[in-house]
Formats: structure tokens, C-alpha cells, sequence
């Protein structure tokens, strides 16, 4: 997990208070193309008394036609009209709907009348040209070009006939001279959320740093702007920046025109950001209003995980997994930290199922299949604990490493397995996989150590046969490449001689053993039983 800190005074500086724009946040949201997070401001300020409601109506109407709802569209400029017939926008509307249904006469009559409304108004030719865009922009390039002209004629700084050359180039994919428009209009209007947004949106791909900084400048020149807030949260989260976002989270949600699904989001960036508390209960205030909320259900149990309360975990995380909506799907994640959660209660059979369906539900998560070999090898299954850990190798992402845990993996089903077959063939694929190891590291002591403890193992409890005799010599002769591994390294030095020795017992070289003995005896001084022991050899 990575947290990146950004370095601007409004994020640093503490919290700032949040006064909703009314409708006017539902025209941010619709100027930037999130449709239905416009209706549903636009619809939710509707009745209040600082709304110009004819304003609203026409953009309701635009969405309608947008989701190609001309009838609905066409209730909504009515509606519009008879609340300002003054308004020149709910006329640009019905010359939308005429235009779209092939009447351009209809449709220009229409946008004639808009104008001898709103003649001074630059941002009113540039919604008629959008709407021929939006109809046909080959067809009606030439109307297009004449009313952008016409809107640089009215208001040579008015910001939204350079926005809307900015949307056609973002159209073409011209990212960069698209965001050149886009800062253009912001020289024109620094208040123009549109303007910001739009640019962040099109350069966050190319340089996220670049994007986040020109929406901290949005949300420091309009703070009221809850479209602002949500944007940098979004892209700080986006970004990794989960702390960051989490903290213009916590403001945005202050703002009466936030959206309910952005209380839930606020719980999970608290919960990455390690504020298990404030998380949950945030979730259970969010469960308390609506309890069939899957992602708050989630949440209140991963929180109960992380804050180490396992006998609540493991309730919240029955009522979790048992919903049968087939709509909610699980993640890998969710049945890992259960099976942590069950582990710690000491039920590791059942921890167990729980990694095993992590792995169901995610094959391709193949990390999942280590995870799953180290749960059976804790619970001393070691046949099922060497297969997975197959399984993880077999996948093709793996490490030199993971071979050489993998060959002790195998060492360990030769070291239990009750079936002679098994034990072969796990002693086949041990030294099948360290001798990998060997052929890529050979410098290195302790791969030559596991080839000898494999090879000792199958031996068996019977007399040394000197099976691991040739790996120890080399272990030896790799140790004595640097003289203070007698200090470093004393233990692997004394697991040599004493197998050696033993070697050299049981083929009756007494002189042989002594020797090995007596090297043993010089790293370990003290060991007055192996001092007798050496006494009674000769």
C-alpha cells in the first residue's frame, strides 16, 4: 500500500467549511457529463426557494434527451417555460428535440427565439452549437463554427466556447491541445468548474500529480463546489493517496448535495487509511438506516478484524456470508481475513475452507496458493501443503526461492508419509527442484544444507548409508571459503561433522569418525558428553 502526501496548504491546513450551491452543483455535474449525478441534485433542489427552477428544468430536459427520452425531454422544457418564458435555454431544448427528429426549420426557429432572449449571452450560442454537435457534427460543422464565432463575438471571455472546443478535441483524443482550451477558459473565469475538472480529467491519465494539483486550485477559489470536493477526492483515491482522500472525504460529506453512496466510500477509505474505529462505525451508522447495504456489511466486519475483536468478526462475518443475493459477490480478501479471524479463535480446520474458497472464487490470484500450502502445513498436512505449493510453481510466477521451499516442502511429505510411493516420489521432486536451485545459486551453503537434510531424511531411521555424504562435503567446502563462517555459521559446520562421523561409524572407521568428532568438539568445547563419547572410541 503506498501514501503519497500532497503538499498544498488546503489539504495540510486542517478542515473548511462546506456550503452547498443549491441546484447549481447539478449544472457542475451535468457540465462535466455525469448525467445522473446531475438529475439527482437537480431533482433533490428543485422546490427550494434559491432555485431557478426554469434553469433546472432545461438540464432535467437535456439528460432526458440525452438517454433518448424525447417526450420526457420536451415535459421538462414545457415545464420550463411556463416557470420564466423569459428563459431563453428551455427554447434551445425544443429546437434540440426538432433537430433530432430531422426538422431543421422547426429546430432553427426555435434557437431564433432563444436568441432574441439571450442575446448577450455567449454561453447560449455555444448550447445551441453543442446541440447540433450532439445531432450531427459533420452534417451541421458549418452551424457549428458559426455559432462558436458568434459566442466569441458576444463575449470574447466568457469560458464556455473554449470548454466546448476543448470536448470536441477530447472527442478527436487530442488530449493535450484539449486540455490547452480547457486552461484557457479557466484564465477566462478561475470559477469555472467545468474548465478544471475537464482538464484534470483529460491530463490524470498522462501525470496524476498534475491533474490533483489543478483540482486543489478548483476547490481553493470555489470550496462551495461540491462537485470540486467529490473530483479531488476521486483522484486522490485513484491515485493510492487513500489517507488524502480520505480526508477531503470527510469534508465533501458535510455538503448537503453529496450522494449516499459516498458515505459508504468514505468507510472504506477510512478503513485502508487504518481508521478502524471511525470506519465501523461510520458502517453501522449507514447499516442503522439501510441494513441490506452488502459493502457496509463487509465493512463492519473487516474493521471488527482489523481492530483484533475475532468473537464479533466472527458474528458480523456469519451475517456477511449469509447473503444469498447472487448480485454480491465475495472477494478473495473477505474469506482470507475471515481466515485469519477463525485461526485466531483456534478453529483452524475451518480457517482452512475459508482459504480454499478465496482460491475458488480468484484462481488467478495464485499468491492465494502459497497462502493455502502454509495453512496445511500448520495444520501438519503436509501432502495437501506440498501440492498447493506445486500448484503456486506450476502457475509460472515464481522465484528461485519458491523452489527451494518448494524441495522442502517435498522433504517434509518424505519425512510423514506412510506410503512408500509417496515418499519416493516426494524424494523425486526434492531433488528434482534443489538441484534447480543449485544449478542458479551454487554459492550458496544452506541450498547444499537442504539437499543433505532431503537425502538424510530418506535414509530413514535406519544406519547412515552416506546418502547425504557428497552434499555435506560440498555444504563443507562452500562454508570454507570464508573463515569466520566457524563463527558465523558454527551450527551448519557441526550438522556436517556429525552426520559425517556417523558415516564413518557405521563403515566401521572408527579413526574416521574420531576426527569428524574432534572438529565437532572444537566449536562446541563444552559438550563434555561428546567429550566422552570420543574418549571411549579410542
Amino acid at each position: 500500500m503506498k501514501f503519497k502526501f500532497v503538499l498544498s496548504l488546503f489539504l495540510l491546513g486542517g478542515a473548511f467549511s462546506v456550503f452547498a450551491q443549491g441546484y447549481k452543483d447539478g449544472v457542475e455535474y451535468y457540465n462535466v457529463n455525469q448525467l445522473e449525478k446531475a438529475r439527482i441534485l437537480l431533482q433533490r433542489n428543485l422546490d427550494k426557494p434559491e432555485t431557478n427552477k426554469a434553469q433546472s428544468f432545461y438540464y432535467l430536459g437535456r439528460i432526458e434527451l440525452s438517454n433518448g427520452k424525447s417526450d420526457k425531454a420536451k415535459e421538462f422544457f414545457d415545464k420550463g417555460i411556463a416557470a420564466n418564458e423569459d428563459d431563453a435555454y428551455n427554447y434551445v431544448g425544443i429546437g434540440a428535440i426538432s433537430l433530432k427528429a430531422g426538422n431543421k426549420k422547426e429546430a432553427e426557429s426555435n434557437f431564433k427565439s432563444a436568441v432574441s432572449k439571450g442575446k448577450k449571452d455567449a454561453k447560449l450560442y455555444i448550447e445551441i452549437a453543442r446541440i447540433y454537435y450532439m445531432v450531427d457534427p459533420v452534417l451541421y460543422a458549418k452551424e457549428i463554427e458559426n455559432y462558436i464565432k458568434k459566442a466569441k463575438k458576444t463575449d470574447k471571455k466568457d469560458p464556455a466556447a473554449y470548454i466546448f472546443e476543448g470536448d470536441m478535441l477530447t472527442a478527436q483524443k487530442k488530449w493535450g491541445d484539449a486540455a490547452g482550451y480547457y486552461e484557457m477558459a479557466e484564465s477566462y473565469d478561475n470559477n469555472c468548474s467545468e474548465a478544471y475538472v475537464k482538464y484534470a480529467n483529460t491530463y490524470f491519465n498522462v501525470s496524476p500529480k498534475v491533474a490533483i494539483k489543478k483540482l486543489e486550485e478548483l476547490v481553493a477559489v470555489n470550496p462551495n463546489s461540491a462537485l470540486a470536493h467529490r473530483e479531488l477526492a476521486e483522484k486522490l483515491y485513484e491515485d493510492d493517496q487513500w489517507t488524502n482522500a480520505a480526508k477531503v472525504y470527510g469534508e465533501y460529506i458535510k455538503n448537503p448535495n453529496h450522494f449516499k453512496e459516498d458515505e459508504e466510500r468514505y468507510s472504506v477509505l477510512l478503513y485502508f487509511g487504518e481508521n478502524y474505529q471511525e470506519s465501523f462505525d461510520l458502517a453501522s451508522k449507514i447499516l442503522s438506516t439501510n441494513p441490506n447495504s452488502f459493502l457496509m456489511k463487509r465493512m463492519v466486519f473487516l474493521n471488527k478484524a482489523a481492530l483484533k475483536d475475532f468473537e464479533a468478526a466472527d458474528k458480523l462475518a456469519q451475517n456477511f456470508f449469509g447473503s444469498t443475493n447472487p448480485e454480491n459477490k465475495y472477494s478473495s480478501n473477505d474469506f482470507i481475513t475471515y481466515s485469519d479471524v477463525l485461526k485466531a479463535l483456534n478453529r483452524p480446520a475451518e480457517s482452512l475452507t475459508q482459504i480454499e474458497k478465496a482460491v475458488e472464487i480468484n484462481p488467478e490470484k495464485t499468491e492465494l496458493l502459497k497462502d493455502l500450502s502454509s495453512a496445511y502445513g500448520s495444520n501438519e498436512d503436509y501432502e495437501k501443503s506440498a501440492l498447493y505449493y506445486q500448484k503456486y510453481v506450476d502457475a509460472g510466477d515464481y522465484s528461485t526461492n519458491d523452489l527451494f521451499v518448494l524441495a522442502g516442502k517435498y522433504q517434509n511429505v518424505m519425512a510423514t508419509a506412510k506410503n512408500d510411493t509417496i515418499k519416493t516420489e516426494a524424494l523425486n521432486n526434492a531433488i528434482k527442484y534443489i538441484d534447480i536451485v543449485i544449478e542458479k545459486v551454487p554459492e550458496d551453503y544452506r541450498i547444499q544444507q537442504r539437499k543433505a537434510r532431503i537425502l538424510m531424511v530418506s535414509e530413514g531411521t535406519e544406519k547412515k548409508t552416506g546418502k547425504a555424504l557428497n552434499a555435506y562435503k560440498a555444504m563443507l567446502g562452500l562454508l570454507d571459503k570464508d573463515a569466520e563462517n566457524k563463527v558465523k555459521n558454527a551450527d551448519a559446520y557441526k550438522e556436517a561433522y556429525n552426520y559425517i562421523a556417523g558415516y564413518e561409524l557405521e563403515m566401521g572407521n572408527k579413526a574416521g569418525a574420531k576426527e569428524f568428532y574432534l572438529k565437532f568438539l572444537e566449536l562446541d568445547p563444552t559438550n563434555t558428553a561428546l567429550k566422552e563419547y570420543i574418549d571411549k572410541l579410542k
